[in-house]
């Protein structure tokens, strides 16, 4: 799909969720919500917010120790910051890309390819952890488990949930055994599917493997896990602490369902930031466990301004103090489209 095509139609379906967040909810109701809120709880929730971050590029850093050896701290964080903005102020969501581009910039020993290999890597971590806490939170006795959401409770929802998580284990444990049977079974499909992109396909896969050298340690392998399952637990209490800070009667379970739910929602198309999916995504997640659209819609306000406000002025100020440009990322930015 063209650039200008996607980009139209992220912005399309971001006014519409937007719009649907928005309907049955006055802005004078949201305002009533966030007025008699308590400031030092968002306060601690955007600190807790931010500092996922910080906790990301230690966890890189772990990644990438196979490939690179140790990296500074300094380097990696700065990457993650200005990938982080990238992706809230331009469209097609290069934050990726950009974050390993910087990253081989700041720390020339990096290849650019070993750099987003391991940002594949890091994602895949991300999927299998996240899917992970959303489980764990149906085992807590205040899971709304026979609460509709459309035709289905939200426990139907979840049932492919353990299969799909099952199958990308398995795929990352065939891609550590037996990486050469993996490339064969691709060359031979891609040989008859499409033949001019078999050396492309080897080339991403080869990447890819790459990336996770780091399973073949059990040390590194652990200490990714852990830093992951803190990343996450960080992002599920700062989501808790919105909670706290609005009075809603929700559970710490529903934070690490809440965080799950919007970690997919925010996969399809839309503005730069999230905007619009993140906000309907939340709003339903919420409905679940029984809060009110008032309140509903006045928590995923409040978070997401408070979340995307500081890691963007980071993310421009190290931006500028590495002397980069957005028009150093074009190629970054033209990536997803191609």
């Amino acid at each position: 799909m063209k650039r200008g095509i996607r980009t139209t139609l992220g912005v399309l379906l971001s006014v519409l969720l937007l719009w649907w967040t928005m309907k049955d909810t006055s802005l004078h109701a949201v305002w009533t919500v966030l007025a008699r809120s308590s400031l030092p709880w968002w306060i601690a929730c955007m600190v807790f917010a931010t500092a996922i971050f910080p906790l990301r590029a230690i966890r890189w850093r772990v990644l990438l120790t196979p490939v690179a050896g140790r990296i500074r701290f300094r380097s990696l964080w700065q990457a993650v910051a200005i990938g982080m903005m990238a992706s809230n102020v331009i469209p097609l969501r290069p934050g990726e890309f950009v974050r390993a581009f910087a990253l081989a910039r700041a720390e020339p020993r990096v290849k650019f390819t070993s750099a987003f290999a391991s940002v594949a890597v890091d994602r895949l971590f991300d999927g299998t952890v996240v899917l992970l806490l959303m489980l764990l939170a149906t085992l807590d006795p205040a899971f709304p488990s026979e609460q509709p959401i459309g035709d289905h409770t939200l426990a139907f929802y979840l049932k492919p949930t353990a299969l799909f998580l099952a199958a990308v284990l398995t795929g990352l444990m065939l891609f550590v055994v037996a990486p050469d049977r993996v490339f064969a079974v691709s060359d031979a499909v891609m040989r008859r599917v499409a033949p001019r992109f078999e050396p492309k396909m080897r080339s991403i896969l080869e990447g890819f493997v790459s990336g996770l050298h780091v399973l073949r340690s059990p040390k590194l392998l652990a200490q990714v896990f852990f830093w992951t399952v803190l990343h996450w637990f960080c992002n599920a209490f700062a989501f808790w602490l919105g909670f706290q800070a609005l009075h809603l009667s929700a559970p710490f379970s529903a934070a690490l369902m809440l965080q799950g739910l919007i970690a997919i929602g925010v996969a399809i198309p839309s503005t730069p930031g999230f905007f619009g999916p993140f906000e309907a995504v939340g709003k339903v997640g919420l409905a679940v466990y029984g809060v009110s659209n008032a309140e509903a819609v006045s928590w995923v306000i409040g978070f997401h301004v408070l979340s995307f406000i500081p890691i963007t002025i980071m993310g421009a100020w190290y931006l500028t103090r590495m002397k980069l440009h957005f028009r150093d990322f074009s190629a970054a930015a033209e990536a997803p489209s191609a």
